[in-house]
């Protein structure tokens, strides 16, 4: 499990060595910064991970990114040097950059379909949000429905084909959640393994992947941090051992 001291306001610099290895500004707990850490890890591209507290964010960090935002990735062998924000963008920016291992599809229409299914699944998010915080949960098994569709009409083990693609790994940090909302709701949640079959065994497979394995949390960790933020004092550090 990757882990790291998240670094606040006041703090300087990151020491990190000037060796022409990417950049990643991310948040541990962040599932869109996760899908960055995904497509790094699966592609074996070497970066730095450099944490954020985002309630607390160091002054030198909008010095590199005037959003402020994670993830962020720090472009260090380019002019400049560049740093690209939103995690889509830079996810597809990487697989371009570092043909090696591709994730998206190369047949142009086919990439164009994937992405329309990465797009969609934006109404998911807001679902799983809404179901996390008490809402209704039928609104989010109903978005998972297209994706169990979808996976049955493929008949392949991943999205990707019989390896992970880019629509595994982009949906991956909110369904690697599913066991975080299973502690939030209690007797409440109702995940139906014969509604979504093909995805059941997804979910097995890609527990088993490399890349997942690098940067899985146990749900009883990632409701610890919520609890400690919705307390008003988030502990980034929860993974820090002297924190």
């Amino acid at each position: 499990m990757s882990s790291g001291r998240h670094l606040a306001k006041g703090s300087g610099t990151p020491d990190v060595p000037a060796d022409g290895i990417l950049r990643l500004y991310s948040m541990r707990f962040c599932p869109f910064a996760q899908r960055v850490h995904l497509v790094l890890d699966a592609k074996q591209i070497p970066y730095h991970s450099i944490y954020i507290n985002l309630t607390e964010k160091p002054d030198w960090l909008f010095e590199k990114n005037p959003q402020g935002k994670v993830p962020a990735l720090e472009l260090v062998r380019e002019p400049g040097p560049p740093v690209l924000t939103e995690s889509l963008l830079i996810c597809e920016y990487l697989d371009e950059q570092y043909p090696l291992r591709p994730l998206y599809p190369r047949d142009p229409l086919k990439k164009v379909q994937e992405k329309l299914l990465i797009e969609r699944f934006g109404a998911v998010l807001g679902a799983f949000f809404k179901a996390s915080d008490g809402g209704e949960l039928e609104p989010f098994w109903s978005g998972l429905d297209i994706y169990e569709q979808e996976l049955s009409r493929r008949g392949t083990l991943f999205f990707g084909g019989e390896q992970t693609g880019i629509l595994d790994y982009m949906i991956w940090p909110w369904c690697e959640r599913l066991e975080l909302l299973k502690l939030q709701r209690g007797e409440d949640y109702n995940y139906d393994e014969q509604r979504f079959p093909h995805l059941t065994e997804w979910l097995k497979r890609m527990k088993r992947d490399a890349a997942v394995m690098a940067f899985y949390m146990e749900a009883e960790v990632q409701a610890e941090f919520l609890r400690t933020r919705s307390a008003g004092k988030p502990n980034y550090n929860l993974l820090v051992k002297d924190a």
